[in-house]
């Protein structure tokens, strides 16, 4: 079992460069991916999505890369042809308004267009850097993702224990709740006819015994229930990111233990079923986390 949540950050230093990886995690239902990369390398997001997503089923990841490099080498140009066009043209405001200023070198420099920087990046050498450094921060990313998913795991499965716990009272009091139905079906039928008992069908005894039954029995609920805590057990031993099957799970639980409750007014079931509510509880709150 995973946990969704989780934080990893790697870093590393070559030669006038400086790389870093964060990695950071958060519930939600689904996979939901965000890279963070400086502009000059948005060629490299598709290969980093692909890696984050072999890696990784649920929750919603963000991914941040950031590169700083000492002593870039520049390249600079200059627009000749968009300086005399701005030379031009502030020549002849100035005559327009009279001023006396003339145009100054550094004033064409700051024009948009007359000087255009290339920053010499070896694309190439940031790739073969990033790689190995992302590798290393899901790697531990994960691990903190394995770590607290444990956790959660024992937590929950406490709560199942607590489940099956009241579970296996609520089926003692059920086979109870049987014979006490059918004892005072009987005594009913004693009460309202006294001798003329014996003109009574046992079979009509026995139909009508059946209906009570099957209004209040909670048999079924209870076998049902005791099948999706198993399958519960089963599929966090199974299955590494049991998140959704496990959540579905609970609502057929959820179901079970509320039809339970509504069919039995027994004391001894009423507090089981609000035991087995709360812990339920618990463990969908924990879900809620789990891949």
């Amino acid at each position: 079992m995973k946990s969704m949540t989780g934080y990893a950050y790697r870093e590393i230093r070559d030669e006038g460069l400086t790389l870093s990886v964060e990695i950071k995690g958060y519930n939600s239902r689904y996979l939901e991916l965000s890279v963070n990369l400086p502009p000059w390398l948005s060629g490299l997001e598709p290969e980093i999505r692909t890696t984050l997503q072999s890696r990784f089923g649920r929750g919603k990841i963000e991914a941040g890369i950031k590169l700083k490099e000492d002593n870039v080498a520049l390249e600079i140009s200059i627009n000749t042809e968009a300086a005399k066009a701005y030379e031009k043209a502030i020549t002849l405001l100035s005559a327009e308004l009279k001023l006396a200023e003339k145009v100054s070198l550094p004033l064409i420099l700051g024009m948009e267009g007359v000087l255009e920087v290339d920053r010499k990046r070896d694309n190439e050498r940031y790739r073969k850097l990033i790689e190995p450094l992302l590798e290393k921060a899901a790697e531990d990313f994960e691990s903190e993702r394995d770590r607290e998913g444990k956790h959660t795991e024992e937590d929950i499965l406490t709560h199942i224990g607590i489940l099956e716990h009241y579970a296996s009272i609520i089926a003692v009091q059920a086979s109870l709740l049987e014979n006490s139905i059918k004892e005072n079906l009987r005594s009913r039928f004693v009460e309202m006819l006294g001798e003329r008992l014996t003109d009574i069908d046992e079979n009509r005894i026995l139909a009508e015994t059946a209906v009570l039954l099957m209004k209040n029995t909670i048999s079924e609920e209870i076998s049902r229930l005791t099948e999706h805590l198993q399958e519960f057990r089963a599929e966090t031993e199974r299955n590494p990111s049991p998140g959704k099957k496990l959540d579905f799970l609970c609502q057929e639980i959820n179901r079970e233990i509320n039809t339970i409750g509504s069919k039995t007014a027994v004391l001894e079931v009423s507090r089981a079923v609000v035991e087995m509510k709360d812990a339920l509880e618990n463990i969908r709150e924990q879900l809620r986390n789990v891949e």
